[in-house]
């Protein structure tokens, strides 16, 4: 099945198992915004306390806050936001429809990549087991020139973007004959810059109101409050500062589902070191950090980093880690160096000196940073994305299943008496009110059994437990599990050992 076909059944997954709806549904929606149902809001939390842990319980030196969107209009100009902030942007004439340049360059590089992957498939299956890809990819005539080519086009379309040189992008996109997905023709505008923050305004008259913007990031909430955590926290460097929250930018081009959105959530920690000690404290943190990943499960090769040629004015190192989508590899984090700019800036257009002084060299100095930020809602897509599976069983049939990591489902545990009668629904009741203290139970007794597994599979409960009639003799049930839909006859008593083990955030939080 094409990955193309996956990722549609994805989405309509998450829509009928209540995963992800599109915002204001009975409306027809609200283009690149949606909410979040009674099992992605579980997931979603449950992706959110395991960075929080990650970050707060295990890092003594790393304290959170929650700041306000609503932030003084002047943050904005310190960090450059109002007038940097921008995307190149380019239409359709044809089509009227409105793209990111840097995005329809992007995905060109990408499909020299296909092509490539198309030539090595051909390849493997004519040669067969004697097949070499190493040395296929470094004498094949037609792969090195499409690698060459992708080459000159990566370096052509780096220095356009760092130079952020509007013509040359345009140029780009026509050499590269890039034609507009809807029309199909090549009929563009010129690339112009588009200011990316939501405006708003507060005060009480619509004359004595200030304009005020929606956060495009949460990194800024941070750095203002810099002072007021150092000096009532005692920090001493090197230090943290983590928080999950709400970002808004006015994305033209938002696409690929909940990947890229107006209304979005993200989970950064800004970490103050040493000016000096910074590129090593950035290493470190990507290693920290892509553990954090791999502890999930989804495999090594599924992930990889990729280095900025371009770097943000603020940077002096910046590095993503990305994850393979059904749609090619995406950035899920970023780990940035971004110096001393945000806390310098803040200083000057404040007024306020913001330092630290250090007690072992007696000398003030404004702290460099490290940044490490994840979007939450893409964090969510790439566990949906790597957990669906359409498996065929040994009878022939097929069964749709969410191998989510148990830590991370929305529901542990299902509990089903196997008939509506004979007090198995009164047992089934007297087990889930003495578990769902512990983790999050459902109760479910419509259908056969057999329905009911298929529904708890394709929602990930990793667990589901059967009382039947032998239950009221023997204090035992069934317990099955998810992924190998094997079943074992076990005590009640034992039931909370056996899953809270395989659940527990702990469980998961070791493995980094």
């Amino acid at each position: 099945m094409a990955q193309e076909d996956v990722f549609k059944k994805i989405v309509s997954h998450c829509k009928e198992y209540g995963f992800v709806f599109p915002s204001s549904d009975i409306y027809d929606g609200l283009g690149a915004v949606y909410d979040y149902g009674q099992n992605g809001v579980e997931l979603k939390n449950n992706i959110k306390q395991y960075w929080w842990q990650s970050m707060v319980l295990l890092h003594e030196n790393i304290v959170g806050i929650d700041s306000a969107i609503f932030m003084h209009p002047t943050v904005w100009k310190a960090s450059g936001h109002v007038d940097a902030f921008n995307d190149p942007l380019i239409d359709n004439r044809d089509s009227k429809k409105r793209y990111r340049a840097d995005v329809l360059i992007e995905d060109q590089i990408a499909k020299y990549d296909e092509k490539v992957e198309k030539e090595v498939a051909k390849a493997r299956k004519r040669f067969g087991e004697s097949f070499d890809e190493a040395q296929y990819l470094a004498t094949s005539p037609r792969v090195l020139e499409l690698l060459q080519k992708k080459e000159a086009l990566h370096e052509r379309f780096a220095v356009a973007m760092n130079d952020m040189n509007l013509e040359e992008l345009k140029q780009i996109i026509l050499d590269e004959e890039i034609v507009c997905p809807i029309s199909g023709t090549r009929n563009w505008t010129d690339v112009r810059q588009f200011n990316l923050m939501f405006k708003t305004e507060v005060g009480s008259t619509a004359e004595g109101a200030s304009t005020i913007y929606l956060r495009p990031e949460t990194a800024q909430g941070i750095f203002v409050n810099y002072l007021n955590v150092q000096k009532t926290g005692r920090m001493k460097l090197p230090f943290g500062i983590a928080q999950i929250g709400k970002a808004f930018r006015n994305e033209i081009v938002a696409r690929q589902f909940i990947f890229r959105m107006r209304e979005f959530e993200q989970m950064e920690m800004q970490f103050f070191v040493k000016p000096g000690t910074e590129l090593e404290w950035f290493n470190q943190w990507k290693d920290t950090r892509m553990a954090w990943h791999q502890a999930l499960g989804f495999g090594a090769e599924n992930y990889r980093y990729h280095d900025h040629e371009k770097l943000a004015h603020y940077a002096n190192a910046a590095c993503d880690i990305e994850f393979r989508m059904p749609f090619g590899f995406k950035e899920v984090e970023g780990i940035h160096s971004r110096t001393n700019f945000d806390l310098s800036q803040h200083a000057q257009y404040s007024g306020r000196k913001i330092e630290y002084f250090d007690p072992e060299t007696n000398e003030r100095y404004t702290p460099y940073v490290i940044e490490t930020s994840i979007g939450v809602d893409r964090m969510f897509l790439s566990v949906m994305c790597h957990s669906y599976e359409e498996e065929t069983l040994e009878n022939g049939e097929t069964r749709v299943v969410l191998r989510l990591p148990a830590a991370l489902a929305p529901t542990k545990l299902a509990v089903m008496p196997l008939v509506k009668k004979d007090g198995l629904p009164e047992k089934a009741r007297e087990i889930m009110d003495d578990l769902k203290f512990h983790f999050n139970c459902k109760y479910d007794e419509k259908d056969s059994i057999g329905k009911r597994y298929r529904r708890q599979d394709a929602v990930g409960t990793p667990f589901c437990i059967t009382i039947d009639h032998d239950t009221l003799k023997d204090d035992c049930v069934t317990l099955r599990n998810r992924d190998t839909m094997e079943q074992q006859r076990v005590k009640i008593s034992d039931l909370r050992g056996l899953i809270e083990d395989q659940v527990s955030l702990t469980s998961l939080l070791k493995k980094i």
